[in-house]
Parts: structure tokens; sequence; C-alpha cells
């Protein structure tokens, strides 16, 4: 199954505007009244929860309605489509995606990717004992800065059984599990994808069942904390971070959001095939990151009176 990775979330919320202002203070673009996206084209779609085109939610009234999943071509669409079909529904939509539940009833959808392939460069260092990336007289950071996600990476669920639900994306739709948390959930790629994962699976009671965070890619952890501390500066709530993860060793920063889940950014993730020997660790602080920074005010030495 040539599936790349996620194209857009669909969300049924509480309060629209605030959504829809939280998304273009994360850096997305609007595509449209509804959608808000990336560089690459991946985004989200914002829509009221009472809206009747949304898909019905599941028990826990999770505000996530639908993962949609790009592929590569109309094959792959098939492929899936002839692979569902053996023991549940397959709704062949108006613009030719398909849309199926999963084992533990999150609905999905598949469409030829509509990811725009990007040609951007990365954030650049330069060190002692390495040709220079960044050149003489370039600098590395600019005060005007501007949030620029560049393309959907991952979306993380909540789910009462691991087992069922990593069963069911290996099985039935080709996704690779790169690592693992003992009990608690793995982290899986699909075919299609380098990329450490797009999908992980905490478990949960039944009644949490739901989105418990997405993320965008950034061009670097340089970028990842400026958007973060812009954000802070907004007045949204920080989470967890700004830190690096262990598996994946992704810089990440979590912030609370209103779509009823965390939003993540994060930049410089590890790349698997194949060969790739999955590992298992207990979960935990020592085993989630290798270090973790803290927001807070800016300042400086000799600065105004009650500072430090």
């Amino acid at each position: 199954m040539n599936i790349i990775g996620p194209d857009k979330l669909i969300f049924g919320v509480d309060d629209v505007a605030a959504c829809k202002q939280f998304a273009l203070d994360y850096g997305l673009v609007t595509k449209d009244e509804q959608n808000y996206v990336s560089l690459d084209g991946t985004g989200i779609e914002i829509l009221h929860k009472d809206d009747a085109s949304l898909p019905a939610p599941l028990p826990s009234g999770s505000m996530l309605r639908k993962t949609i999943y790009g592929v590569a071509d109309q094959a792959a669409l098939d492929a899936i489509t002839a692979e569902l079909s053996k023991d549940r529904e397959v709704k062949t939509l108006a613009d030719g995606s398909i849309e199926a539940l999963d084992d533990l009833g999150f609905v999905l959808g598949f469409q030829v990717t509509i990811r725009q392939t990007l040609d951007l460069p990365a954030e650049t260092i330069n060190a002692p004992g390495a040709a220079p990336q960044r050149g003489v007289n370039l600098t590395g950071v600019s005060k005007d800065f501007t949030a620029k996600p560049r393309s959907l990476s991952h979306v993380v669920y909540f789910v009462p059984d691991i087992e069922k639900a990593e069963a069911f994306y290996a099985e039935r739709l080709g996704f690779v599990t790169t690592d693992r948390f003992t009990g608690t959930g793995p982290f899986m790629r699909p075919a299609g994808t380098l990329d450490h994962h797009t999908l992980f699976f905490l478990k949960t009671p039944p009644f949490m069942q739901g989105v418990e965070h997405f993320t965008f890619h950034m061009s670097g952890p340089t970028e990842v904390s400026q958007a973060g501390y812009a954000l802070v500066e907004k007045g949204y709530q920080s989470f967890w971070g700004p830190g690096r993860h262990i598996f994946g060793s992704n810089w990440f920063w979590y912030f609370k959001s209103p779509f009823g889940c965390n939003i993540e950014y994060d930049a410089d993730m590890d790349l698997h095939d194949d060969s790739w020997e999955a590992r298992e660790a207990l979960p935990g602080a020592d085993n989630s990151q290798v270090f973790l920074l803290q927001s807070r005010e800016k300042w400086a030495p000799g600065g105004p009176p009650g500072k430090p």
C-alpha cells in the first residue's frame, strides 16, 4: 500500500472562530473558508461540530472527525479499496476519494495525494571541523520572523486497544512499527514515507478515544523555537517543550489548542527504511526526551529594575 502520509485532518469544533484564529497564529494559511494549509498543501479543515457534511463523532466526542491519507496514485487507491472492501463498507465520494472506518471506529479517507513537492533550504549550521553550511556574512537568525509550517507530519490517537489498532494498520494498510513504548503504544509509518512515524497510539480508557495531538514539520529547531515563542507571546498555553525526543529524534514544542487536543511543532525527524529494527522502551520522561527546555519571559543582564 503506497500510502504517503496524512493529507488532511477534518475537525468538527465548538468554537470555529477560535480554531481558525489559532490556525493562522500557528502559521497555516487560508486556502478557503474552511481549509488552512501548510507550504506543501497539506492541512486541516475546520467545521462546526453540527455541520451536516461531517461524519458522525466518536462516542467520546472527539473533535477530530476524519483523517485523510494521501496515496501515490490511483493504483494505490484501488488496492486499498479492494483490501478494505473484504470486510467493511468503503464509500467512493464525489471527489474520487474513498472513506471507511478502521477497526476502532476512526473515520479514514484516502485520496491521490495533494502534497506538492517542496524545494526549500533547511535550517543551516556552521560547526568547527565541518564545511560551513551558511556562507560568509549570511546571518542565521532574524527578529523578522513568520512561522511557515512545511507539511502535515503526524497524528496521535488515544485508543483503548493498542494491539487491535496496530494490527489493523500493519496487516490491512501496510504500516510498519518503527519503535514502541511498552504497554503504551507503537510509532508507525506507512510504506510511502521514510519518516520515523506518521501515526502513534497512546493507550487510554474508551471514554478518552480520539486525537491526542497533531503536528506539522518545520525547517529546523530554530523555527520550532521561534514559532513556539511567538505562540506564547500571543497568549497560548505551552504544554510540553521545547525539547528533543529520543524515538524519532525530532525537536518538539506542544501547545494546548481549541481543537480539543494538543498541537505540536516538530523538526528534524529520523528517516528509516525496512532494514530498521524497532526499539522498545518503557514510557517515561527519561525515554521520551533527551532534554526539555522551559520557556520564560525574555530578559537581559543589567536590564530595567526588577529584572535579573
